[in-house]
């Protein structure tokens, strides 16, 4: 269901291509757009959701919706900055939350021809192939990813000494602009984490059943499970998440 969906939203995005930079949006917020296609991807995925599991509330980036202790959570256009400046690194995303846990999730890259999916128990694919679990890895010589607190830069305080300390303790950071394809990414192996303050649920859903499912952790800041509400998530392989849990604690400490 949550493949079927995903693949619906990604048709109208492929089917309108990428825009060239400067592209039209409306403004929602500071660096928060949205696009038609916002809209119609994530049209087209609540019309497969609606038709296929009709007594599971949906939780939409655009319509809105209401949480529930199992709930689809849809990001019809992640990266919609990217997509308006041309840049290929967007994704749609769609998970299902069971009392906030991710028990699937299905983050596609139309663009890049990326199709990721997830099932509780079930393992993750990428494309169709099976992913393998994550491998172990001496967190120096780790590549992770992060995003800037760019909707809310009152939160810099707490992001620059973890952004900071991670230059030192990792090999280097990478900041593509999407979040779910910056999970799934770290599920696949590309990336070896991911952190980040100020998401949402339908940004981070998907990409975190596909962490788990491979091995990963995934926790807030604080090492709980808050990061479905708050958006402040860290997600990696267990020896990498771990100095990410440890400089985000740094802070709280000093």
């Amino acid at each position: 269901m949550a493949l079927r969906a995903a693949r619906a939203g990604a048709r109208v995005l492929i089917d309108g291509g990428l825009p060239r930079p400067g592209g039209p949006a409306d403004v929602k917020g500071a660096g928060d757009y949205v696009t038609a296609f916002d809209r119609q991807s994530e049209a087209a995925i609540l019309e497969v959701l609606a038709r296929e599991t009709p007594g599971i509330a949906v939780l939409a980036e655009e319509r809105g919706g209401k949480r529930a202790g199992t709930m689809w959570a849809v990001d019809p256009l992640d990266g919609t900055t990217n997509f308006t400046r041309g840049f290929p690194v967007v994704a749609v995303s769609v998970g299902l939350l069971d009392e906030g846990v991710p028990v699937a999730g299905v983050v596609i890259a139309p663009f890049l021809d990326l199709e990721f999916a997830a099932a509780q128990g079930q393992g993750a694919t990428l494309n169709g192939d099976r992913l393998p679990a994550l491998r172990a890895l001496d967190p120096s010589r780790a590549v992770v990813a992060t995003g800037f607190p760019f909707r809310n830069k009152g939160r810099m305080p707490r992001y620059r000494p973890v952004l900071e300390g991670a230059l030192l303790r990792f090999e280097d950071l990478r900041r593509a602009g999407a979040a779910a394809l910056d999970l799934a990414w770290t599920a696949a192996g590309t990336f070896d984490g991911y952190f980040e303050l100020n998401l949402n649920t339908w940004d981070v859903a998907a990409g975190a059943a596909l962490v788990l499912e491979v091995g990963g952790r995934v926790t807030d800041w604080a090492g709980g499970d808050s990061w479905v509400e708050n958006g402040d998530i860290l997600a990696a392989p267990p020896a990498v998440h771990e100095v990410l849990l440890e400089l985000a604690r740094e802070p709280l400490q000093g």
